[in-house]
């Protein structure tokens, strides 16, 4: 059942991609986009940060140094963290080389390139937290889902207006999105019989370096690139006030 529960999490943050490539059948003006995108990003790094902090690293890397020990788990637990934010930075590094300038159907096709790139390694992350925690994988899904939805803006709006199809645009924005069910699928088939405590906790410590790392290099310059700074104030609060009642409720 617990699979169960993992894998339909990691789709519904996935699908979040598809909710945001429905935009095409509104119209909005953009500075009212704008502020959705910002707070939607603020609202994640938040909750993305705020989950690694006090939730992810912590208890795993207890549970790394009741079974291994002092030293052996500590060594475990930062290499499993540094080896998170080292993926990320050379994943980054391909990404910004996709993401150059261009015609706007191409860079919608690079948008969702890209995102692909990062909803895989997001699905794993949603299906091993739900696999360990019910609880944890419904936070660390809403975080998700909140930057998948300007993540699918992304996609579906250069590709709109370069084709005139709202089917090709959400096409695309379903391509991206579901890249996150299929990493969860990939780490269920490779990782099943190796499941254990000490294995998930390796895991979701690198996932909170991916996830700390991706909030801070890769979502906070986006939002300021706004320069909206009421709305990311907004978007972070509302994150830390999740994450207070989360604690509160449990």
């Amino acid at each position: 059942m617990q699979f169960i529960y993992a894998l339909f999490l990691s789709f519904l943050a996935g699908l979040a991609t598809v909710i945001g490539g429905l935009v095409i059948f509104f119209k909005f003006k953009e500075e009212n986009i704008d502020k959705f995108i910002v707070g939607a990003l603020s609202f994640s790094l938040a909750i993305m940060i705020g989950i690694s902090v006090t939730d992810l690293i912590p208890e795993s890397t207890y549970i790394l140094l009741k079974h291994w020990g002092i030293s052996k788990g500590i060594i475990y637990s930062l290499g499993a963290f540094l080896m998170g934010i080292i993926g990320i930075k050379y994943l980054n590094k391909i990404i910004t080389h996709l993401e150059a300038k261009n015609d706007l159907y191409k860079l919608g096709i690079l948008n969702m390139i890209a995102l692909i790139l990062h909803n895989f390694p997001e699905g794993i992350a949603t299906f091993m937290s739900t696999y360990k925690n019910l609880d944890l994988g419904i936070k660390l899904t809403v975080a998700i889902a909140m930057h998948n939805i300007p993540e699918g803006i992304a996609i579906a709006v250069p590709i709109y207006y370069a084709t005139k199809s709202k089917k090709s645009a959400l096409f695309k924005t379903f391509l991206s999105g579901i890249a996150e069910p299929l990493g969860a699928i990939i780490a269920f088939i490779f990782l099943s019989k190796y499941i254990s405590n000490s294995l998930i906790s390796l895991i979701l410590i690198l996932v909170g370096g991916i996830m700390i790392t991706l909030a801070i290099e890769v979502i906070y310059p986006k939002v300021q690139k706004y320069n909206m700074k009421n709305m990311t104030f907004i978007g972070v609060l509302l994150g830390v006030m999740m994450l207070v009642i989360s604690v509160v409720l449990n």
